[in-house]
């Protein structure tokens, strides 16, 4: 993009016309809202505050600072890697290359979380494969009186889990440990168990957005043998979680029933929760009560 076309003299309008244009060209996907962000976050205000500002121009150091953001967005990396946040339950949560985006399906899954223990001032509650740590930090703020913990195998996804609980001031323990091989979960009994694992086989990789598949970690993603995983889900939930303790996960909508028969019905009551696009999306897993 010649540097010629990003002139002083352009308004906040007039760039946002133009960028949408060029990002369309590029079959950028939703190419006027992703402007819309970007200007926002250069000009430090709310996406819809633009709209009271068109005639503003964008001063020299404003073009400066948009225009390496554009050329990013223009090759399909995420709007949230490119300002480095995004929004997660009313919490703004910091993300980066090593940590996955969190979506609206996502959030679904905290609020099943609350709607289950909607009577429960005091509890404990494990988040496997925490990443930035959005779904502890969320539960942590809606139950300020719960032990939340949270673990990834990823280093530089538990720095970024510890910064967010840190500017959100929340007290949640992040600690590093591997499902298929636990070694550092605190010895409690926990009341839930809840995950957003990796349930897409490489072989999906195909059918991935662009932006996905190119700039989200792909550990966070993918696994060769989905099954292996909620099989190491059960097995740290039959372990660690108390009598009627539930386990909820996100599921692949394609192997629902693989993830189900992983759940042996001797131990568990078990059911499918559709998200918002009426997919099935959530496992909900209650341990049943020993006699």
């Amino acid at each position: 993009m010649p540097d010629k076309e990003i002139r002083s003299e352009w308004s906040v309008l007039k760039m946002l016309e133009w960028a949408t244009d060029y990002l369309t060209e590029k079959n950028v996907n939703t190419p006027r809202l992703s402007v819309e962000l970007l200007l926002a976050e250069v000009l430090s205000c709310k996406r819809l505050d633009l709209y009271l500002m068109y005639e503003r121009p964008l001063n020299n150091e404003e073009l400066a600072n948009f225009k390496p953001m554009l050329l990013r967005r223009a090759k399909h990396e995420p709007i949230q890697y490119i300002t480095g946040w995004t929004n997660f339950f009313g919490l703004r949560v910091d993300v980066s290359p090593s940590t996955l985006i969190p979506r609206p399906e996502t959030e679904q899954l905290v609020e099943l979380f609350l709607e289950l223990h909607k009577d429960q001032d005091t509890g404990a509650v494990l988040d496997i494969g925490t990443g930035s740590g959005c779904i502890a930090l969320a539960i942590k703020q809606e139950k300020p009186n719960w032990n939340v913990f949270g673990f990834d195998i990823s280093d530089e996804a538990l720095k970024m889990a510890r910064k967010n609980a840190d500017v959100l001031n929340l007290d949640v323990h992040f600690f590093r440990d591997d499902l298929f091989n636990p070694k550092q979960i605190p010895n409690l009994s926990f009341d839930c168990i809840i995950s957003n694992p990796p349930y897409i086989h490489p072989a999906e990789k195909n059918t991935i957005d662009i932006e996905v598949k190119s700039y989200e970690p792909s550990i966070a993603l993918f696994h060769e043998d989905v099954d292996s995983v909620y099989a190491a889900i059960e097995k740290c939930a039959s372990q660690k979680l108390k009598s009627e303790g539930f386990a909820l996960m996100e599921l692949n909508e394609n192997r629902t029933s693989e993830s189900l028969s992983v759940f042996d019905t001797s131990n568990w009551a078990k059911n499918i929760k559709k998200d918002y696009s009426n997919k099935d999306r959530m496992l909900v897993c209650t341990l049943k009560k020993h006699t």
